[in-house]
Formats: C-alpha cells, sequence, structure tokens
C-alpha cells in the first residue's frame, strides 16, 4: 500500500543512519547529504529508493518496532530490543496475555507489551511520576494510535499493585526487591516475575528477596549481549563496536508450596560446582 500524507515513516540511508518523520505535503526531510521533499514519498510503496538533491541515495521504510523505539522521543533511559525480546520471550508475553510493568519510562518496553498481548489482552502501566506516564503516553499514541489494551496509573509498585491472576509481572524501577510481596500478589501460580536493573549490585539485592521469598522459585540472572559482523567481500571480521552491557534482567517463576513447606533450594547442589562427566552417548 502507498504512502499517505500524515503517515509515520522511516528515511534510512546506505549506513542505517534513520530519520522518522511524519509524512505532509509540503514537507521535506533535511540532511547534511541534501533533501528530499515529502511530495515525493506521498503516493509511493514502502521500501522506495529516493535520490537526495546532493545526489545520496535514500530508502523510506514505515517504521517498525524497533525502528520507532531507536528513534522515539525520549525523556528517560529505555529498555532496548534486544533485552525487550528475551522479555517477551521469558515472560512468555502473548495474544491475551495480562502484564502488569512497573516504571514506564519513555514507553519503549510498553509499546512491546501493549503491542504482544493485543485486543484480547491488557497492560497495566504503574508509574510515580505523572511527566513520565504522560510522556510515554504520547510515545504510544504516535506509534500504535489510540489503544484499548492499556491502563496508565499513577502508583507506587512497592506499595501496592492492584490487579489479580495477572501472567507477568515485569518491574524497570530502581529498587525492585521492595516490590516481590506486591508482585507474589499479583501474579496467577506459575506466573512470571521479570526485572530489568543496570548494576550488578541490584540483580543480586533482588535475587536474595527472591530467594528468600517463598512464593518464588527458579531464579536467574542474564546479560543480554549483541555482536554485529563486517562482511564486505573478503573482509569477514566482528564489528569494532557492539551492543555490549545495557542492563541485566532477573526473572522467577510463582510457586506455591503446601503450608509448612520450607525452600531445600540452599541444600541443592550449585550447577557451577558440578564436576563435568563423560557426555551423554548420544552426545558422543
Amino acid at each position: 500500500m502507498e504512502f499517505g500524507a500524515g503517515e509515520l515513516v522511516i528515511f534510512l540511508d546506505h549506513q542505517e543512519r534513520s530519520y522518522l518523520q511524519r509524512l505532509h505535503p509540503e514537507g521535506r526531510l533535511q540532511t547534511h547529504h541534501g533533501y528530499v521533499p515529502h511530495a515525493e514519498v506521498i503516493g509511493r510503496e514502502p521500501g522506495v529508493a529516493l535520490i537526495t538533491s546532493k545526489g545520496k541515495e535514500l530508502f523510506v521504510f514505515r517504521p517498525t518496532l524497533v525502528d520507532f523505539t531507536m528513534n522515539m522521543p525520549r525523556k528517560s533511559g529505555i529498555i532496548y530490543p534486544k533485552d525487550t525480546a528475551y522479555i517477551l520471550l521469558w515472560a512468555d508475553v502473548r495474544p491475551g496475555s495480562r502484564v502488569v510493568a512497573g516504571g514506564v519510562g519513555s514507553g519503549a518496553l510498553l509499546l512491546a507489551l501493549a503491542r504482544q498481548v493485543g485486543p484480547s489482552g491488557f497492560v497495566w502501566g504503574y508509574d510515580v511520576r505523572q511527566d513520565m506516564l504522560d510522556f510515554a503516553a504520547r510515545n504510544l499514541r504516535e506509534f500504535l494510535g489510540e489503544t484499548g489494551n492499556l491502563a496508565l496509573s499513577l502508583r507506587d509498585v512497592y506499595e501496592r499493585i492492584d490487579e489479580r491472576q495477572v501472567d507477568s509481572v515485569i518491574l524497570d524501577v530502581p529498587e525492585p526487591w521492595r516490590a516481590v510481596d506486591q508482585a507474589a500478589l499479583a501474579l496467577r501460580p506459575g506466573g512470571v516475575f521479570v526485572a530489568y536493573v543496570p548494576t550488578i549490585r541490584q540483580a543480586e539485592s533482588l535475587t536474595a528477596a527472591l530467594r528468600g521469598s517463598n512464593r518464588f522459585g527458579l531464579v536467574e540472572t542474564v546479560e543480554i549481549l549483541v555482536r554485529n559482523w563486517h562482511i564486505r567481500n573478503r573482509s569477514v571480521r566482528p564489528n569494532h563496536r557492539m551492543v555490549g552491557h545495557t542492563g541485566f534482567l532477573t526473572i522467577a517463576r510463582q510457586i506455591i508450596r503446601p503450608e509448612g513447606q520450607a525452600p531445600t533450594e540452599a541444600l541443592e547442589t550449585d550447577p557451577e560446582s558440578v564436576t563435568e562427566t563423560s557426555p551423554p552417548n548420544d552426545q558422543i
């Protein structure tokens, strides 16, 4: 379908520099490599290659979620796509899921959650700052339009989460260990708890709180690193720059223990301390 006036598009050059704009019949993209009038884009199909006033080639697409996330206005740091993808899979977010998100930031994770749960699911976003809620809401409207599967609340997840029987609780707050008890009340049996924190000390404190609770098990922390490769003719090597540390993800599952049954995790063997033995026959 051809581009129309008022539509959000992204311009990309050969170096993958990106320019996010909304088309206007009298508008134009201006770069140091020249300009392109929006009128040359309106009525064309996505993927069209255009030449700027200085002879440089640009491509025009409808923005993907990654395109928008990396180019949208920000009022805070965001959860990057590499971490968002892991969160969506490990939290098992799918059409129909019911999700509580604590700490909305600029709305990057909310965008992915609202789109992933679809019209049959629902996302509740909590934050202690009204300005952040308003900012995230604008970014959501810019990309998704009006959504009926999202509610934003000025509320502190440390003190109270009102929802019950949700499938996952996902936190991007400074002290997620303070929300462990509230998350346990909100989650359905077997639900997933995920928290994103920038430092390993925060992950350590959260892990201690989760393991000290009788309501969570299978606690693990991961860090996602992404390395692109340079492939040009006979030059094949890793890129000199990579998407390295952004944060740590701590994941746990809601569990139900019989009354009086204590966790036995402290008695179990640390997997890192197990001595390697011969591989199974099917791996020889």
